[in-house]
């Protein structure tokens, strides 16, 4: 199945921002988190830490071009950016991305991810704390973020379905008229000269309670990304590892499922999704969420049948989703690591394949 199109999820907080010297500190990136986690119950292993790639820094060109190579030798066709908008013009984070567009290098594939959502400490035990508000001042704002984003859309490396560059809501159920927006853009991108834009809306259902977001057609999304982690639960587990967290003894702990097919939300217009591994418990501690029991065996088990249920569709509309790329702060990356060195991406390629 060398036609499935995998695109994994990349996160650009690997470099110092003022708003993060700030909030948490000089010098703060997502590396803080990584490398100062600990082992909170037993058989967790914690700090989990980079290899091949080391504790890059985003603003530099030569970690960008070694993670491309990296991900393109393992059959990675697209990075999703991540993608902080958050109204009136303000955004974080958009070094890395602005100027991978400018310079024209790296050379890997690309797309677009909105997160649409309000910072705050929750990861930190602190909810309350807002650190940047999410804002949807109206029309003019939308109109102003997609004139930021058209240079992207016409870069010959962006990725495409059927000529229309792809672009990802994180949130789609937070915006105020979702589609008021998929007609806006749309409008936007044809009076742009583009043949329209490939709009895909998550459906996150993190633990399996049911998706926040599921009026997809409704809203004229081309495509759903059901977002499930691969955990084994039963309602009995949920209580007490729930019950712990909030007391503050330990994370939500739940064993890692290779079957991928017995959970997943399938359909026409729903791609899927796979996870390598999640514990984001270096962002929060106890009050995290952590799987045990992963591998590259497990996860490799996991993408075959995730690229089994795409076969019949338009090569164009194969997308795997691959959360993600680098997000090593939840648990949650490709990238070589010290334990596994390559074999997440070793897993990868050979599932696509299977």
């Amino acid at each position: 199945m060398d036609d499935v199109r995998p695109v994994a999820f990349y996160l650009p907080q690997f470099h110092p921002i003022p708003e993060n010297d700030e909030w948490w500190g000089a010098g703060f990136t997502e590396w803080t988190n990584t490398a100062r986690a600990r082992p909170l119950f037993p058989g967790h292993r914690q700090p989990n830490l980079p290899a091949d790639l080391g504790f890059y820094d985003l603003r530099l060109p030569e970690a960008r071009a070694a993670q491309s190579e990296l991900a393109r030798q393992y059959g990675v066709e697209a990075f999703a950016y991540w993608h902080y908008w958050f109204g009136h013009g303000r955004r974080i984070l958009e070094r890395p991305f602005s100027e991978v567009v400018s310079s024209g290098e790296p050379d890997i594939s690309f797309c677009l991810a909105w997160a649409n959502q309000t910072w705050s400490g929750i990861w930190h035990g602190e909810a309350d704390k807002v650190l940047v508000q999410q804002h949807y001042p109206g029309v003019d704002d939308h109109a102003a973020h997609f004139e930021a984003v058209l240079p992207a859309f016409r870069d010959e490396r962006y990725l495409r379905v059927d000529d229309r560059p792809v672009f990802y809501v994180f949130r789609p159920e937070e915006l105020p008229d979702a589609a008021r927006f998929v007609d806006l853009w749309q409008d936007m991108a044809r009076r742009a000269g583009l043949p329209g834009l490939y709009l895909v809306a998550e459906m996150s259902d993190l633990l399996g309670d049911g998706p926040r977001y599921d009026r997809i057609q409704r809203d004229g999304f081309d495509a759903g990304v059901y977002m499930r982690m691969p955990a084994r639960r039963r309602t009995q587990d949920v209580l007490r590892m729930r019950l712990g967290r909030k007391l503050g003894r330990w994370p939500e702990i739940y064993p890692y499922s290779d079957d991928w097919a017995a959970t997943a939300r399938t359909g026409r217009d729903i791609q899927p999704c796979v996870y390598p591994n999640w514990d984001n418990s270096p962002r929060s501690g106890s009050r995290g969420l952590v799987l045990t029991g992963s591998s590259p065996e497990k996860f490799e088990r996991n993408v075959r049948q995730a690229a089994a249920t795409l076969t019949d569709r338009p090569r164009d509309e194969r997308l795997l989703w691959v959360k993600s790329w680098n997000e090593w702060a939840e648990g949650n990356h490709l990238e070589p690591d010290l334990r596994h060195g390559r074999r997440w991406l070793e897993a990868l390629r050979s599932g696509i394949r299977g």
